[in-house]
């Protein structure tokens, strides 16, 4: 069998995956606050763990792998939209969450094995929140109730490495007089007339954000279980509250075995923010023409723990590549399994830019059927991809002639123009116009539209 390797954060090296059940490998990722489009950073996430979904279920098989992420439907920013909007908060996650799942699927990603929703796990929070106080690892005051740090000093901090004293000197958190101490961070808050709540010990009120994937995990993968992830700026809070609130709960230090950590997106070297200009959706990019299939092969040419910079020059690459290796298996079936140079790089920390390069020197090698196999492991070449890549049968030969004439024209003339009107409707059509010494060739692109040739003969 395969052996994986992962950086595990809480212990800050990369290390042997020995599951805790080989016949049921568990993996919880956290998933979106459902407000708006999924940002391109969003989908960062979403196919690393994608792709280390595809791998485990490679190595294990497909019915011994579990695979939960979730989906934050009640929250602050939900509140605001809904307020703006006049829209009900139900309406705005649905149509949010269906987004999300289409652009997802638009990159090739697989659907989870359980896709949860906060508010349908109220109850258990309310459950783990009134454990934490009976054990005295939380406390109600004003409506809220409040996590201890204190409770736990031993163990919070440990996945980011911070002290809890340092986290006090320079911490942004909420100041409040109910706290007890400025890093205690809330489980349970009342809710106002207008805002969604659900009865509770401590009266009408909703969740903080921590307690969901706490409550949604311990009830859906168990006490403990293999895999846990997320971005990097999940880390802290979100995670170490996680672990703190789990394991009080369930009193030990076990949750999750393995923490992964995806970095963040830029967009050529720059921060993506919308101040700088440079801020757009996935559904931006895919309106713009950009294929889904492209995107995540941008993506997965840079190693999962390092920062991802997205560029037009990369797209246009990893189109040119997708192009030629969808050329070279047309019509083949696919290896009955991945190439193991390929499997090897992935099971390396998910070096998915390692799998790339052996994926280039198998359609080097014209091994189209490894190819197809081994890129299938990673998303790609998949039928249900394909759509983008597939040219109109269009004779461009009358056209090539036509250009070639006007070109002779104007080389006696020296007048230009209409080799230029040519090439600017060809180009408008989608075709890349080639001119050498030896000829014109007309090259149908992505955007390739046959009915914008009409009437150029």
């Amino acid at each position: 069998m395969t052996t994986i390797k992962l950086h595990n954060t809480k212990s800050r090296k990369k290390t042997e995956f020995v599951p805790i059940d080989a016949e049921n490998v568990r993996m919880y990722v956290c998933g979106p606050t459902v407000y708006d489009r999924a940002h391109l950073g969003n989908a960062r996430p979403v196919v690393v763990f994608d792709v280390l979904y595809r791998l485990l279920r490679e190595v294990y098989g497909a019915d011994h792998v579990t695979y939960v992420r979730n989906f934050t439907d009640v929250d602050d920013k939900i509140n605001a939209r809904a307020a703006q909007t006049g829209r009900s908060i139900g309406e705005i996650t649905d149509e949010t969450i269906q987004w999300f799942l289409d652009d997802m699927g638009a990159l090739g990603a697989l659907e989870p094995n359980a896709m949860p929703r906060a508010t349908q796990f109220i109850p258990q929070m309310v459950a783990m929140i009134s454990d934490l106080i009976s054990k005295g690892h939380a406390y109600a005051a004003e409506g809220h109730v409040l996590f201890a740090v204190d409770s736990w000093r031993e163990g919070y901090g440990k996945l980011s490495g911070r002290s809890v004293d340092d986290m006090i000197a320079g911490a942004r958190v909420e100041v409040a007089p109910y706290k007890k101490n400025p890093m205690d961070f809330v489980l349970w808050k009342p809710s106002n007339d207008s805002q969604p709540g659900w009865d509770s010990p401590w009266g009408r009120g909703r969740p903080g954000w921590h307690i969901e994937c706490s409550a949604m995990s311990y009830e859906l993968l168990g006490e403990t279980f293999d895999i846990h992830g997320g971005g990097n700026d999940l880390m802290f809070p979100h995670h170490e509250n996680e672990i703190a609130q789990s394991c009080c709960a369930h009193g030990d230090d076990s949750f999750a075995k393995y923490w992964l950590h995806n970095e963040m997106l830029q967009v050529e070297g720059k921060k993506m923010s919308k101040s700088l200009g440079n801020f757009f959706t996935v559904h931006d990019l895919l309106d713009q023409g950009v294929p889904g299939e492209v995107i995540r092969f941008v993506f997965l040419q840079t190693h999962y723990r390092k920062p991802m910079d997205w560029t037009e020059k990369k797209a246009k690459e990893a189109e040119a590549t997708l192009r030629k290796w969808r050329a070279l298996t047309a019509g083949i079936e696919p290896a009955d399994s991945a190439a193991a140079a390929v499997l090897d790089a992935l099971a390396d920390d998910l070096n998915t830019a390692g799998a790339l390069a052996e994926m280039h020197k198998l359609a080097a090698a014209s091994d189209a059927p490894r190819l197809l196999a081994s890129a299938r492991l990673l998303g790609l070449l998949s039928d249900n991809l394909g759509d983008w890549a597939e040219v109109p049968e269009v004779d461009l030969s009358t056209y090539e002639t036509q250009l070639l004439k006007a070109r002779e024209q104007a080389m006696a003339s020296k007048d230009f123009a209409e080799v230029d009107r040519l090439k600017t409707a060809f180009v408008a059509a989608g075709l890349e116009v080639r001119m050498s010494k030896a000829g014109v060739e007309l090259v149908p692109g992505a955007g390739f539209d046959p009915v914008k040739l009409e009437g150029l003969e």
